[in-house]
């Protein structure tokens, strides 16, 4: 239905001078929600297969299209897409559905069991990543039989690993800012505690020289909240599905301007900075205050009872009892005192 409206909506658009012309008001409207805002919408995942798919990666991608619902897509048919050769398909599709996150799938015999994630924005592609599913551990969300959460709700997100918290881009910080964006649903300024279902876990082993680079690993658990002796209630996990574990294939890089364009930020979203007013580290506001001169020869002191002067009474200074003698010498040369 999605890919039929925006098919629809572009008919009736042509180009002039490089620019975008509606004809009328429907492709006007079109137009106008595609412009830049100054709050944009959820960022919608859109699921693809390639010309050669194997059932497993079917499986993965229905599983991860049924947890990121409503923001999400899924294509049946397979399309001829191979994103490291030639992209322009996929930003076609990006374009097209509004989506500016992909996901490919694809199965070959140099990349088995490969999915593909691709970020765009303003409808070019940013950065893409393989994944390479190891099928041995490989477990839908079907075959875990219990209770599953609800649809549009936002997870917690759990990164586990060193290589994720890594200063210098690797495939791994790719792959943390991927899987981020792709788990973090709908932007929201307060969450309701009841709200927090289920938690999305990646880890990782720690890396070791001489071995083969660690795998990915993805866990989906359920939060269960039981009575306990207390007044909180007690929290468990139960693992919902599915469950994956990848490892790192090929990798693209975003370009430094376009990634600085895509960080920027409008300035009416921006706060304003308060003159003299700052936060620490803990999240504490912390202002100063400018005083002007102060005068403290006027400044009235406390009076004390006891700093008081008796007008009747002088205060008479001590003289030290030590007797001075003036010495003068005689004409026999002897020495002669005199007390003053």
């Amino acid at each position: 239905m999605a890919e039929e409206l925006s098919a629809s909506s572009l008919l009736n658009i042509t180009r002039d001078d490089g620019t975008l012309v509606p004809r009328n008001a429907r492709s006007k409207r079109a137009l106008e929600k595609r412009a830049p805002q100054l709050n944009e919408n959820a960022k919608t995942t859109l699921f693809l297969k390639g010309s050669s798919c194997s059932d497993i990666v079917q499986l993965v991608l229905a599983d991860l299209h049924s947890l990121k619902r409503p923001l999400s897509l899924k294509f049946t048919k397979k399309n001829s897409i191979h994103p490291f050769e030639d992209a322009s398909s996929l930003e076609f599709f990006s374009e097209k559905n509004d989506a500016s996150l992909l996901v490919l799938g694809s199965h070959s015999k140099k990349r088995p069991h490969c999915l593909t994630l691709v970020r765009t924005f303003d409808s070019k592609v940013l950065d893409m990543l393989e994944l390479y599913l190891d099928p041995e551990t490989f477990r839908t969300l079907g075959q875990f039989k219990n209770k599953k959460c609800a649809v549009g709700l936002k997870p917690l997100i759990v990164f586990s690993g060193t290589a994720f918290e890594s200063p210098t881009p690797t495939p791994y910080t790719l792959a943390k800012s991927l899987l981020t964006d792709f788990f973090i649903g709908q932007e929201a300024q307060t969450v309701d505690v009841e709200g927090l279902q289920y938690i999305v876990s990646i880890s990782m082993e720690e890396e070791r020289e001489g071995e083969p680079a660690p795998k990915i690993h993805l866990r989906i658990y359920l939060i269960r909240t039981k009575k306990s002796s207390e007044k909180l209630p007690r929290a468990e996990v139960e693992e919902m599905g599915p469950r994956m574990d990848f490892r790192i294939g090929r990798m693209k890089e975003a370009d430094d301007g376009m990634m600085k364009e895509a960080l920027k930020r409008p300035k009416h979203l921006e706060p304003k900075q308060k003159k003299n007013i700052a936060t620490d580290i803990v999240g504490d506001k912390i202002g100063r205050i400018h005083l002007g001169r102060q005068d403290l020869d006027s400044l009235q002191s406390r009076k004390m009872k006891g700093l008081k002067r008796r007008r009747d009474t002088e205060i008479d200074v001590e003289e030290d009892d030590t007797t001075i003698f003036d010495v003068d010498e005689n004409s026999d040369g002897g020495a002669k005192r005199t007390k003053i």
